[in-house]
Parts: structure tokens; sequence; C-alpha cells
């Protein structure tokens, strides 16, 4: 006890110098209070002085500490939720809206086509072409129907491009044959859209070319448009931030979201975030892959697979990708020089894109590594990399006529090591597959899908979609791009980040849809649809001469010559009957008996005065003899007659 007394006292006197000590004090005693062990009394000390915030408890002893806390609970969770709906600080003193009509890339993969437009304006977002289904004999691509086009020509004041792939700029000419306006691009998509130019006679429209800066806002009518960078299977891809007077619109176009590019240039997310941190009215986003879990990996992760593949090959490598990949092809080639191979690029498009990108410096490489085809056979089959198209089956491609042993210079051998670096479009797998079983049979080595990273996509995958959703953080929300259930998958993506299910649209090709600060609504439905194109010529083929050979091939013709007596309304000798996919040859007399009864009997019932109209007999023979192949064949054959009257 003393010795706390003693320390008590001589605390007392550190606090105070000009007081002295007093021996005689004694401490406060408490008569129930226990001994204290040694010690005990210097930590209860030191706790006493010690500062900063109280001690949580379960039980708030102090009320305005609880009052506080409480306050600081309510203000942390207001600071959360207002940050997921920044939308809400769009001043709302505006009845301005926007119209959005996409006329491609709905319920579909490709042929992207979309029109934003006002009262006063409008702009067009790519103009893209898509495949044909097998059945389009004869044609080579499909381009949207433009017809919307003419009724609002006059409001038109820019085409937007997103970047180069051909789904995106592919009906560009075409459109151009029509209509001309300016179109704004970043450098690639519009050297490509220039190499297309040359090709369709239109030289003389790159004066409508307008070079963009990606991070710079253009006033477009009532528009002001900024292109952000984003990750893609192309070079210089961008997304859009459509800002007008109804709020800012961001339309992602095609991205996905590499952290390590071949470029070194990964997607723009701090633009994304700034416009969402300002206030997203509508967000139209990418829904190519969205069944896909987790994410898209790096298009880097090719360059291992690559590497191990052109180490073990003992042959020639021939490497076929889109040819709009320049990134695929870039590292095809590195490691081709790294193999000391010398490199031939085979395949026109695949020549222009791969000259364009070098000529404009998004890759570099010595041109003295390359060889024309007809110097491959001049080196050993293990110093020679062929980079190709034909990725797609594609049966004008060049490594479709390797396959088939028609290629004037190259002819596939069984050393050889073919790489197909990219995965079938929808519609595409039958020509893929045939192709595939072409280089087999010549004895190839083919890598293709058995090995995981020898291509990678260049859509965002589930977990890409939502970064995008959380960084934009818009009151409305329409997946484009992709089939329906692609689209209906993405907006239970939209869902589970917070999007409002009555603030989600799904669209269709031709909807008209308006967006203002109140509401997103479908207010008409104009004509869409597509156009047929023969890529041989560069010209349309119209619907009905498709139809016409749509039913050719599925239900076959008949032609019949005859000779009508208009006297006794008879048959003056057998009739000529010629039939193509209706019966086998080994029928063909029977058929034309059976033929030669139909029309005796249908002579017999007709009225005497369609003796007098030979363009009315043979409408008649027309509609019996389908009628009666269609009970045999359940068919209806185009039938050709030609009626003689004598």
């Amino acid at each position: 006890m003393e010795e706390n007394n003693k320390q008590e006292n001589n605390n007392q006197t550190r606090n105070n110098p000009n007081k002295k000590p007093n021996p005689n004090r004694q401490p406060n005693k408490n008569p129930n209070q226990k001994p204290q062990a040694q010690g005990q009394g210097q930590g209860q000390n030191r706790n006493k002085k010690r500062k900063g915030p109280p001690k949580f408890s379960a039980k708030l002893g102090n009320q305005e500490w609880e009052k506080d806390i409480k306050e600081a609970i309510r203000a942390n969770k207001k600071v959360r939720t207002d940050a997921l709906a920044t939308f809400n600080t769009i001043p709302a003193n505006t009845s301005a809206s926007v119209k959005i009509t996409p006329l491609g890339g709905l319920g579909e993969i490709g042929g992207n086509f979309m029109i934003m437009e006002t009262n006063t304006s409008a702009i067009i977002i790519d103009i893209g072409m898509s495949f044909p289904s097998e059945d389009m004999h004869g044609v080579d691509i499909l381009v949207p129907d433009f017809s919307y086009i003419r009724k609002i020509k006059d409001k038109i004041e820019a085409i937007i491009i997103t970047h180069a792939h051909e789904d995106h700029i592919g009906a560009v000419p075409y459109f151009f044959k029509q209509f001309k306006f300016p179109i704004y691009a970043t450098p690639l998509p519009l050297g490509m859209i220039s190499n297309k130019f040359d090709e369709h006679g239109l030289k003389k429209d790159k004066s409508y070319f307008r070079p963009i800066e990606k991070r710079k806002v253009y006033k477009i009518g009532d528009f002001e448009v900024e292109w952000m960078h984003v990750t893609h299977s192309i070079i210089d891809a961008s997304s859009l931030a459509i800002t007008t007077e109804a709020g800012t619109i961001i339309h992602t176009g095609d991205f996905k979201i590499d952290h390590t590019p071949i470029d070194g240039y990964p997607t723009d997310l701090h633009r994304f975030a700034h416009y969402g941190e300002k206030g997203v009215l509508l967000l139209l986003s990418d829904s190519t892959n969205s069944y896909r879990a987790g994410i898209t990996k790096s298009e880097s992760t090719v360059g291992p697979t690559f590497d191990r593949i052109f180490n073990n090959a003992k042959g020639r490598v021939i490497m076929s990708t889109f040819s709009s990949n320049i990134h695929r092809v870039y590292q095809a080639i590195t490691h081709g020089i790294k193999y000391n191979r010398k490199v031939c690029v085979i395949g026109r498009s695949m020549e222009r894109n791969l000259d364009i990108a070098m000529e404009l410096g998004y890759v570099n490489l010595d041109r003295r590594i390359f060889i024309d085809p007809h110097e491959v056979n001049k080196y050993d089959d293990k110093d020679v990399l062929i980079v190709t198209t034909g990725s797609q089956g594609e049966t004008m491609s060049a490594l479709y006529r390797m396959a088939t042993d028609e290629h004037r210079h190259v002819k596939i051998k069984p050393t050889d090591q073919i790489i197909i670096s990219a995965k079938a479009i929808p519609g595409n797998e039958a020509s893929v597959s045939r192709v595939l079983n072409y280089l087999i049979k010549a004895g190839a080595h083919v890598a293709y899908q058995d090995f995981s990273e020898i291509h990678v996509s260049g859509h965002a995958a589930i977990e890409e979609q939502k970064l995008m959703l959380r960084l934009v953080k818009p009151k409305f929300f329409m997946p484009v791009h992709g089939e329906y259930n692609h689209i209906h998958k993405h907006a239970q993506t939209g869902i589970s980040c917070g999007v409002n299910p009555r603030n989600i649209y799904l669209m269709s090709d031709g909807d008209q849809i308006e967006v203002s600060q109140r509401a997103l609504k479908k207010v008409g439905t104009v004509k869409s649809g597509k156009t047929y194109i023969d890529n041989q010529i560069n010209k349309q083929v119209d619907d009905d001469v498709i139809m016409d050979r749509q039913n050719l091939a599925e239900a076959g013709v008949v032609m019949i010559v005859a000779q009508i007596d208009k006297q006794t309304k008879k048959l003056i000798s057998k009739p000529v009957v010629r039939t193509y996919g209706i019966v086998p040859d080994r029928r063909d007399k029977a058929f034309s008996k059976e033929m030669e009864e139909i029309l005796d009997q249908f002579l017999i019932n007709a009225k005497p005065q369609l003796f007098e109209d030979q363009r009315g007999i043979e409408n008649g023979i027309r509609q019996v003899v389908r009628k009666h192949i269609f009970r045999q064949k359940k068919k209806y054959p185009t039938i050709v007659p030609t009626i003689f009257l004598m």
C-alpha cells in the first residue's frame, strides 16, 4: 500500500510540480473492496489515461454515441444506394426522347445495323453483313433491307462505325451505292472500308471518311459521340458514349475485357466508370456470349499453344483464321519468325487486312519475311508458314481449295500441320466439318477444337457483362447482338446486377423503341429483312429468284410440252414430259404416261372458251398437275407447261 501511495504522490507531483506531496494522505478505501494484487492499480490508472473512441459493446451506454453510429449507418447506406443509381442525378426537366430502331443483329449473329434518331436528326450505327443459310442457293452474303432509310434520309447526319468486322462494315459499299453520308470511324475500320470501296468502284466516295480520335467528343446533329477503346478479336474496336438531350446512351459494340491484350491497350474501363458516375440513361450491350460462365480468356493465351505446335511441327505449318483477326495472324507470324520460317499469306482479304494494319502501324513486321505463293515450293517444308483464309469452310477460300486439291500453288501433304484458329459461326458447322474431313483424308495433322487455347472468343462472358453493367449502372437496359435466347439470358444477368426488370426491353429487328427519362417503350414497327447478294458479281439477287431456287431444290420441276386440237379438244400426239427431282430416271416413262392421262381428263372437263386462251389453258394444266403430284409426293413442284393450240 505504501508503494502505491508513493507512486500516486509522485504522479501528482509530475502533473503539478508546484504542489508538494502529502506524506499523510491515505488512499480512498471501500470497505467492500478486496485487496488488489501488486501492479493491478497501476494498470487501472493507465487505462484511465488511454485516449480514443470508446470500446464497442452490445449495450451502448452513451446515447450520443449510439445516435452517431446510427447516423453513420444511415449515411453509408444512402451513399451506397445513391452510387448504384447515379441515373437519378440526370436532370428531369426535359421531355426529350430518342428513338432506336434495330434493322439487323437481333434474332441472329451478324448483320448489325441500328438507327438512333431524334425529331430532327439521326445517326446509323454499323452496317454489317451476315451469312446465308444453306437453302439460299447462289447467295454469298446477306445485307440489311434499307427501306426505312429512304423514309428518314433527310434526317441522317452520319454513319458511326464501332469496329471493322464484316458483320459491322460488310454491307457499307452496298449501302453507299444507294445513300451517301459521312462515315465516322477509327483508322483501321476506315482502312478496311477503303479496300471495299476500291472493289466496288467507289473510290471517289472516300471523301466521306471522317477519322476520329478516341476519348474525344464529336458533335453530330443532335448527338455528342465519344469512341471508347475496348478489346475484341480485332484491333481498334470501340464502344460509344452517345449523349443526347434525353440523357447518355452507352453502346458497347462487340467487346471483351482483356487485361493483357497483344498491343498493350486494355479496355478503357475508366471511361465507362466516368459515364456511370455521371448517370447513364440506357445501356445497349453485346449478348453473344451471354451463356458462357466466367470470363473470356485473353488473346495472349493463344501464344503458348502456337509455340508448342510450331515446336513439334516437322513440315509446313498452315494456319487459318478470320482475316480480320490481325492479332491472331500477328501471333502466328511471330512464332513463324521464331522458328525461322518464311511467311506466305494467301487469301485476298487476309492480304489486304494485314497490309492495312502494317501500313497504319498497328503491327510491325519486316516485309522481307514474306514470300509469294509461287515461291512456297522453293523452300524446305520446315521453313514455311502459310497464313490463309477459310476457317469457316467457305467453298471459294484458299484453305478449301487446298483441301480439295484445287489450289494452284499449295497441295496438302501428310507432313503438313494445319491450325484452324477459329470457331464455327452458327450455321457454318457443316461447312467447317466438310473442310476438316478433306484435310484429314489428305493425311495432314489438324489442330482445331482439340486444343483448348488455339482460339479464344472476342466477346464478353457473364462476369465481364456483369462488370460492364456495374460500371455503367444504367437506368434502362437493352441487350443487343445475338439471337433471342442470347439477349434473354443477358437480360437475366442485368436483373441480377440490379437493373429493374421493368426497365429492360428485348428487341427484335424492326422494333422502334423510344427512350426518355420517364420510360422505355415500343412505339412502332418498320420493315426489316435481308437482301441477297451474289458476291461473285457484287450484285443483288431478287427475292423471287431465291424463292424459285429454293422451290426447285426442295420440290423439283416438271416440264410439259403438248399440242392440242381446239376442235376435237384432244391431244394431237403424246406430250413430252421432263422431270427433275420428282421421280427417278427409271420411272420417267411411267410418269409421262400418268401425265398424259391427267391431260386427257383435264381436256374432257375443260370449258369450251378455255380453248381460245393459251395462257388460261396452261394455268389450268399447271393446277391439275400440281394437285396430282401433291397427293402422291406431298410436294408442290414447279410446273412449266408449254401448250400449242392447233
